[in-house]
């Protein structure tokens, strides 16, 4: 078996149990660490295991050519691979396959308005009911914030909203502008803490952009909070705020410099902006292959670095950061065990195929935060080096008021729920919108 080689060769922590389809068995160890058992049963998933690794793991799953054995779980097993892929990043091999990737990407990774929209329809317009499944009553679709790992999902997004409205040090009556504004739920929060604020958002999602406004209308917020379906580039007016979470990913190398640009032109002279984005913490590459042709296509995962470089060509000083390691890993947990316990929902409204891609993603990443180099940043940027306060107190002051008026209150504000009285899952199949991997 060709494959068992590279395993081996991988193999370095861990025992990996490799089964082909005649029964043959071969066993890749290391030192004591995670353990699975896999069995392959197309043959032609030998060699393309061997070759192209990334792709062949997660299509193989999919596609039902590689099978969990001896109680082994999908975890177990990219939990294992996780483990290691560290220790051959800077191999021969894995040198050539990323210079491969990058010569792609050139081209996947250009992204004007007219390719954006088709991108993210890709992903956030699959049906409201699958989201539902999973995410919090909020559909906060980005990384939480765990001040505590008992946490619940549902307060550790509603830490992660109010820890970025305390970095926007907001005021009564000022403008703030959300670029990808998902659902609404970041939008519809800080305007329902803070009196008379302004809100835009912009989306490239028709179903979000949907979502978005029939919730700031049930809310009865409809005349301050405002939902576009735009591109960021398209926007013109200026604002006292800005903020956006979990759409850098999706920007592109070659458009850093344009994203902060018409950050810069947008704000006010005293303004603010917070920019929450996965990143990696050393030298970046184009995203996993199965990730980019099966979930998100064209997104890319950016460096600090990078995001400085276009920073320095603005008028905007980089007045705060901060890294969040091990959030998205425990955020993605609570996605990866709701999706599980709805299986038999989701095969229902897509077949077993897609629920073996979406349980290979959400499980994938989930790994590849704990034991990669994934990470999220949050940058705040200002125009004026006064415009922020001279430490960091006045974060942890906003998050202890508000705190202190209890999580009832903060659910109130956070206009959670797709509709009034629904509780997640309880959304519409939406036959008509569903679509298939």
């Amino acid at each position: 078996m060709l494959s068992a080689r590279a395993f081996r060769q991988l193999i370095s922590i861990g025992h990996l149990t490799l089964i082909d389809p005649d029964g043959n068995r071969y066993e890749c160890r290391g030192s004591d660490g995670p353990r699975a058992t896999v069995r392959v049963t197309d043959r032609s998933l030998d060699r393309r295991l061997m070759i192209n690794p990334e792709l062949a793991i997660g299509e193989g799953y999919m596609n039902g050519g590689i099978v969990l054995e001896d109680g082994t779980t999908l975890y177990d097993f990219l939990d294992l691979c996780m483990v290691n892929i560290g220790g051959v990043r800077d191999g021969a091999s894995r040198k050539i396959l990323a210079l491969l990737r990058r010569v792609k990407a050139a081209v996947r990774h250009w992204n004007p308005i007219y390719l954006a929209q088709k991108k993210v329809a890709h992903h956030y317009d699959l049906s409201d009911a699958l989201f539902d499944l999973f995410l919090d009553s909020d559909r906060q679709y980005s990384c939480a914030y765990f001040l505590d790992p008992t946490d619940d999902l549902e307060t550790a997004q509603s830490n992660k909203k109010l820890h970025l409205a305390a970095k926007l040090n907001l005021k009564p009556g000022q403008r703030v502008l959300d670029i990808g504004s998902g659902w609404g739920g970041l939008g519809l929060f800080l305007a329902g803490i803070i009196d008379d604020l302004q809100v835009d958002g912009v989306t490239l999602s028709r179903e979000q952009h949907a979502v978005s406004n029939r919730r700031a209308a049930e809310a009865g917020l409809a005349d301050r909070v405002r939902f576009h379906l735009r591109d960021y580039r398209q926007v013109e007016e200026r604002y006292d705020r800005i903020v956006s979470v979990g759409m850098l990913e999706h920007v592109g190398p070659g458009h850093y410099d344009a994203f902060y640009g018409q950050v810069d032109r947008l704000l006010k002279d005293d303004g603010i902006a917070v920019v929450h984005s996965i990143g990696v913490f050393n030298r970046p590459e184009p995203q996993n292959q199965w990730m980019e042709k099966y979930i998100f296509p064209g997104a890319y995962t950016p460096s600090l670095r990078q995001q400085f470089t276009s920073i320095e060509r603005t008028r905007l000083f980089t007045t705060d950061v901060e890294i969040l390691r091990q959030h998205y890993a425990d955020t993605l947990k609570h996605w990866r065990l709701s999706c599980e316990a709805h299986k038999d929902r989701i095969i229902e409204m897509y077949d077993e195929r897609f629920y073996r891609m979406w349980e290979f993603y959400l499980t994938g990443c989930e790994t590849a935060f704990r034991h990669g180099s994934l990470m999220v940043f949050q940058v705040q940027l200002a125009k004026d080096l006064y415009a922020v306060p001279q430490t960091r107190d006045y974060i942890a002051d906003f998050e202890r008021r508000w705190r202190g008026r209890g999580a009832t209150t903060l659910r109130q504000v956070t206009g959670a729920g797709m509709q009034p009285g629904q509780a997640p899952g309880d959304a519409a199949d939406g036959d008509n919108k569903t679509r298939r991997a």
